[in-house]
């Protein structure tokens, strides 16, 4: 045998798997209802044929033979007369206490042990079930009969009468079953298809955004069901994939405009000094001291911007590297070392409270230079540079232009550089950076104008001004 239906014997469970979501409900529904509707089918059956045996027994329990008629049935069977058959469906029959019988009816039902008990005063009666000599089964009550001893009289009923009724009621119940478990397939695959509606446009949705890379669809939310939980999910899903596409974008775009500059400026001292090797000119002395200084200047400058791309490019959620307690203070006056060297005519003012905090050492050292590298470029000649570290919050202020006002909630957005700021050298990503350290550190960060002139950062970081015990 081959096919699906070959498919499905071989291995049921395989072949119900492979069905569509529908199908399996609406299976499920069907064979649920149809093992309920079995079982009450079968429940309805037995206690119907309780019943009516009961009701046999009653019946049969309950007639009583006179004496006259017995002793006329008697009568007839001593003179070789063929008894007339009994009224109604019984058949009456004389048992004496020798095992001889007088029947009323067209077969004689076999005398028992217990009949002949009860026609020797043995039992009072009883009930039993037999086959008569034509093959029926007959329910028999046997009873003792008031006169002389050694007889009792058994009255029959053919249990067809049972049979026949039990048998309408088969086929009642299966029609009524058939119809049942049809009509719940149906309404399974009906409530199937309706309560999988949702996941439908869900589905449609997700091929629609895996075709085109779509990632403006939205799916319409009804009610506050499973359903509509997983289409929230989705819309948010789908909108934060947008989001990032965007920043990422954003990113590539700004990241080649920033290297388009020192890109070129390279390209162009590196383009004079091949013409030079080229024509035998020689650049003045002065001249190509200037030029290897600027071809090392952006040499450095792209050193730095692929760097700060390459903090940036990793995701928000990710921890850059394990954290641990590391002590601030610490890390801060190895990022002032190298911010003198970086202005060795500014004068470096520092008042350092130990502070703990829990971080990633390289990472949040990186952060506290480009702070200290932020104040070095904007603070006058000869200027002060006044760091402090008081209980956690780390105050870096210094003497130079300042920002406006419309310009402070631009200062850490990526590649974003002030006017004043554009003929210094960097890439705009250092206050990035910082923002984002001091974010995955559990802190805040803010630039402010200070008093006086100038400029204040604000870093606050959770910790302690002592070290836990495992340290």
């Amino acid at each position: 045998m081959t096919g699906p239906l070959a498919s499905a014997l071989r291995n049921p469970t395989a072949w119900f798997r492979s069905r569509p979501l529908r199908s399996r409900l609406a299976l499920l529904t069907a064979a649920a209802v149809a093992f309920a509707v079995a079982a009450v089918s079968l429940a309805c059956w037995f206690v119907t044929r309780a019943q009516l045996e009961a009701e046999l027994d009653s019946s049969l329990s309950s007639t009583r033979l006179d004496a006259d008629g017995v002793q006329q049935l008697l009568t007839m069977c001593r003179q070789g007369t063929t008894p007339p058959p009994a009224a109604g469906s019984y058949t009456v029959q004389v048992v004496l206490a020798d095992g001889s019988v007088c029947t009323s009816g067209e077969a004689t039902i076999p005398v028992g042990a217990a009949d002949l008990a009860v026609a020797r005063k043995q039992l009072k009666d009883v009930l039993h079930t037999v086959k008569d000599d034509a093959g029926r089964e007959m329910r028999i009550y046997t009873y003792q009969q008031d006169g002389p001893v050694g007889l009792a009289v058994s009255l029959a009923r053919p249990l067809s009468e049972i049979d026949n009724s039990m048998s309408t009621l088969r086929w009642v119940l299966l029609l009524v079953s058939g119809i049942g478990v049809v009509g719940a397939g149906a309404a399974g695959l009906w409530v199937a298809r309706t309560g999988l509606e949702p996941v439908n446009r869900l589905t449609g949705a997700v091929e629609h955004v895996a075709a085109t890379e779509d990632l403006t669809v939205r799916i319409p939310v009804e009610g506050e069901d499973e359903i509509a939980r997983l289409s929230r999910s989705f819309n948010a899903m789908t909108a934060a994939l947008a989001s990032s596409r965007d920043r990422q974008a954003q990113l590539i775009a700004d990241a080649g405009h920033e290297l388009r500059t020192p890109l070129t400026s390279l390209r162009t001292n590196v383009e004079l000094l091949a013409r030079s090797e080229e024509t035998g000119r020689a650049i003045p002395p002065d001249d190509r001291r200037a030029l290897m200084a600027s071809v090392k200047a952006q040499m450095t400058e792209l050193a730095a911007l692929i760097g700060d791309l390459q903090e940036l490019a990793r995701p928000d959620a990710v921890q850059p590297g394990p954290l641990e307690v590391v002590p601030l203070h610490t890390i801060l006056r190895t990022a002032l070392d190298r911010a003198r060297l970086r202005g060795p005519e500014l004068t470096f003012v520092t008042d350092l409270a130990p502070w703990y905090v829990r971080a990633e050492a390289p990472a949040l050292e990186r952060a506290l230079v480009n702070v200290l590298d932020n104040a070095v470029k904007f603070s006058p000649p000869r200027g002060t540079v006044e760091v402090s570290l008081m209980r956690g919050e780390l105050t870096v202020r210094d003497h130079g232009p300042g920002i406006a006002p419309d310009e402070l909630p631009h200062v850490f957005d990526r590649f974003w550089r002030s006017p004043s700021a554009r003929s210094l050298p960097g890439s705009g990503l250092g206050l990035s950076i910082v923002a984002r350290t001091v974010q995955q550190a559990g802190g805040t960060v803010s630039l402010e104008p200070a008093e006086g002139g100038g400029t204040a950062a604000r870093l606050r970081l959770p910790g302690a001004p002592t070290p836990p015990p495992e340290l």
